[in-house]
């Protein structure tokens, strides 16, 4: 023990004869460790962002949703257009599956908001969905203000609605919107807020079949008062030609009882609307507890793939090591030949200087450790002064980058520690045993 710590000592002595070249040689380790640590720690951060937003979907919900077909796509000279979910499946799938808690129907519009107290608001686009009361669990929506829509205003077909925060300090800044009506040009229609909305977060896209939502502009009235007041058709009119969309469901959202039926419930409700159209393509199912499995999956792939490129940082350090001991054994070729003239045996020169490297690795790791959690804290701040000083750049992230904070991965930390000291070994092990191996009367020649 006593032999171990005198050669600790020395190697620790002789590494600061030359403060320079051992920082240079700590260095690749150093980045090693840091580049494993902080890379994971982002990647964890971006991952865990995008699989919250398919978590805030609902593991236990299927939602199908309704799809212009291709066919359908032009807007052709009066044309009218029929496709989408309908009501009358809705009933059915609520009949003839017993397995299904609840279907919540929804209908969305594209829509422009204004405010008749307040003309110098212009009218503001957003999108109007039609619920029940129901939507908002689902969606994880939050009162700031107000209530929700409640199953009486939703039966009794009221004209009230509940618009979210930020379409709220638009259109009054300096007012309480509760009992204040909004107003929809296009319509012609007036609708009592009766709730106001906390901020939610935008959801990314998910393949084709769900796009990116952005809950900032929503006004959520009854579906039944949408469907009494504007029916089921839209008419788009363009130089001097018209087409008409009829659809009256633009999602169904099912839940089922119990999550392990949701593949079989999933199936059962696709044969359901493929029963009598088999070729139909306006709808389409999305599944939130099959993606996030897949999610799951694609987040450990993923840690995996930016830990081996981090770990090409450490063996690229471990060779940096390699190099400099080999230079370091050249140089101090006539103090191994005094040693082992002295009685020194081989396995005392292959510990000195493998002692030496598992050094530089060992403080480089601590570094480097170090370093790697200040920069994951340093992640956000950088993120909002990009947001604050180039929006533009800001605004073409993803959501999962504009939201994301990073997690250290705990077990990046002691692996990485524990590869940054193995470097050390096995690249320092070449170099040690080769000055063990000199011939004492040869290295004691050496100039």
């Amino acid at each position: 023990m006593i032999v171990w710590i005198r050669t600790f000592q020395l190697g620790i002595k002789n590494l600061l004869l030359h403060p320079m070249r051992s920082m240079l040689t700590m260095l690749g380790i150093l980045i090693g460790v840091f580049s494993v640590i902080t890379l994971l720690a982002i990647g964890d951060g971006i991952s865990e962002q995008a699989q919250k937003q398919i978590e805030d979907l609902g593991a236990e919900n299927i939602m199908i949703r309704t799809i212009k077909p291709p066919s359908e796509a032009g807007a052709n000279f009066r044309e009218i257009k029929m496709y989408g979910i309908t009501r009358a499946e809705q009933r059915l799938i609520e009949r003839t599956i017993p397995t299904i808690k609840n279907v919540i129907p929804i209908r969305e519009l594209p829509m422009k908001f204004s405010y008749q107290g307040n003309p110098n608001v212009k009218p503001i686009d957003g999108r109007l969905v039609g619920c029940t009361s129901d939507y908002q669990s689902v969606n994880r929506l939050e009162m700031a203000r107000g209530h929700f829509l409640t199953p009486r205003e939703v039966e009794r077909k009221l004209p009230v609605c509940v618009i979210a925060g930020v379409l709220a300090d638009k259109l009054f800044p300096s007012e309480d919107p509760i009992k204040k009506q909004i107003f929809m040009p296009e319509k012609g229609q007036f609708y009592e807020i009766v709730g106001v909305l906390k901020y939610r977060d935008a959801t990314a896209a998910i393949g084709g079949s769900l796009a990116a939502q952005d809950f900032s502009y929503d006004v959520y009235i009854p579906i039944t008062a949408m469907e009494s007041r504007m029916g089921d058709q839209e008419v788009k009119r363009a130089s001097g030609s018209f087409s008409v969309d009829h659809f009256e469901l633009s999602q169904l959202t099912v839940q089922v009882a119990d999550i392990k039926n949701i593949q079989e419930i999933s199936d059962l409700v696709k044969n359901t609307l493929l029963r009598d159209k088999p070729l139909r393509q306006d709808f389409a199912i999305i599944v939130p507890y099959e993606l996030i499995k897949r999610a799951e999956a694609t987040r450990q792939v993923f840690l995996i793939f930016l830990a081996v490129i981090a770990g090409i940082s450490l063996l690229v350090g471990g060779i940096g090591i390699m190099n400099i001991m080999l230079a370091t054994v050249t140089e101090r070729t006539r103090e191994i030949g005094i040693r082992r003239a002295l009685g020194a045996k081989q396995g005392d020169i292959v510990r000195q200087f493998l002692v030496e490297t598992v050094v530089l690795s060992i403080f480089g790791g601590i570094i480097g450790i170090v370093l790697g959690c200040l920069a994951t804290f340093l992640v956000v701040p950088i993120r909002d002064r990009l947001a604050y000083f180039r929006p533009d750049i800001f605004e073409g992230l993803p959501p999962e980058i504009q939201n994301m904070t990073p997690n250290i991965v705990l077990m990046s930390v002691p692996i990485s520690f524990g590869i940054s000291v193995a470097v050390g070994i096995v690249f320092g092990l070449y170099p040690a045993i080769r000055a063990a191996k000199m011939d004492p009367i040869e290295a004691l020649r050496h100039e």
